[in-house]
């Protein structure tokens, strides 16, 4: 009867001894810090601008179990900064592509899929059971979701965001560490942040912020170095300036001070513009696209203006519609018919609640804007018609 010993888990083959030979050089790592990373699960939300970087690293650098969320289909608008991903990816989904390439980095790596959105009734049970969270998320809705589940798991929460020019990273949920809402309380209004959809972001930006958050993922899991917990680190790409700003655990913030929250909820209907209730707000109500789309077919006299920039519209619009960029709203109000029922669209649908409000509180009787802006018509309507 054979009685060898049994093989331990974490024991390196020769292949990942001569693989991760420069990280076994480091005395800070060694051969028991990266058997430590083998053993290790990390789960990354989001496979995008963030998440690409972070899991290219955290698979090259030998993190045993990595688990991806994201719901998304890689489209041609990817392509500039999310690297994960690349043309022969187009129309399929994030977590298969992402899955195809850090297999081909690193077959040793073990990718546990999670193909859907995270929500309050699934967040718990997906997260449960890993060493250390990675947000990769692009929207207040999932960051504030993802930070709440992480204190109540007591997971620590590696946070990046980017924004045009600029990014922010740190590690939230730590022990003795802040929280997210430890810095904001509450999400802002929804026309306050523009997403990447709306506002652009500088290719390299998601790349350089997530390459911090793997640095700060591989820190956390090996034990080395001076983490960002307690502190956020800021970058200004135009400039190439860091600053790093001190952060307190604030003892009366409602998920790790008080502990007030303790069961979860989505937050998408209070991001998706909880002020509307007030004043002239009330007046924009929105419409679907397949109910607009059934208004243009049966021929009724709507005026449907696009507010985006020239480029957006020659990628695509809506028929019937005409071009009135954002700046220049203001200067149309005079010349509409104020009595006409008036749609307005933009890419995802903030620009035009923006310009909405600005019609209703002029006195344009009938403003509508369209949920879920041109991106939801090419999903509803016309798929025929290019994402970007």
């Amino acid at each position: 009867m054979n009685s060898e010993p049994r093989r331990d888990k974490s024991e390196l083959t020769r292949e990942e001894l001569v693989r991760y030979s420069r990280h076994i050089l480091l005395p800070a790592v060694g051969e028991g810090g990266q058997r430590a990373l083998k053993q290790s699960r990390v789960l990354l939300v989001g496979a995008g601008g963030l998440g690409s970087p972070v899991a290219l690293y955290l698979a090259a650098a030998g993190v045993g179990n990595i688990g991806l969320v994201d719901f998304d289909r890689v489209d041609l608008s990817n392509l500039q900064r999310q690297i994960l991903h690349g043309s022969a990816a187009i129309g399929s989904s994030k977590i298969a592509s992402a899955r195809d390439r850090l297999r081909d980095i690193n077959p040793n790596v073990h990718i546990e899929s999670h193909e859907t959105r995270l929500t309050s009734a699934n967040a718990l049970e997906i997260a449960r059971g890993y060493d250390l969270v990675v947000d990769g998320t692009d929207n207040f809705a999932t960051r504030y979701l993802l930070n709440d589940t992480c204190v109540l798991l007591g997971i620590p929460n590696v946070y990046g965001a980017v924004h045009r020019f600029e990014g922010q990273a740190s590690v939230f949920g730590a022990v003795n560490g802040p929280c997210y809402r430890c810095l904001f309380r509450e999400p802002p209004p929804p026309e306050l942040v523009p997403s990447c959809a709306e506002a652009g972001v500088l290719g390299v930006v998601p790349g350089l912020v997530g390459t911090i958050q793997a640095t700060e993922a591989l820190k956390m899991l090996l034990g080395i170095g001076d983490t960002l917990v307690g502190r956020l680190l800021t970058v200004d790409a135009m400039t190439m300036a860091f600053r790093t700003i001190e952060i307190e655990k604030d003892p009366a913030c409602p998920a790790c001070g008080t502990r007030e929250i303790q069961e979860l909820m989505d937050y998408d209907a209070y991001c998706a513009g909880g002020q509307k209730e007030q004043g002239d707000m009330s007046r924009v109500t929105e419409i679907q696209p397949a109910q607009l789309a059934a208004r243009i077919a049966h021929g009724e006299n709507l005026e449907i203006i696009d507010v985006r920039e020239p480029y957006e519209w020659q990628i695509g619009h809506i028929p019937g519609a005409r071009l009135v960029p954002l700046d220049r709203i203001q200067q149309e109000i005079p010349h509409l018919d104020k009595t006409r029922e008036t749609i307005l669209y933009c890419k995802v649908g903030a620009r035009s609640m923006y310009a909405a409000q600005q019609l209703a509180e002029a006195g344009v009787a009938d403003v509508r804007n369209l949920a879920g802006g041109i991106i939801r018509w090419i999903d509803d309507v016309d798929p025929s018609m290019a994402r970007y």
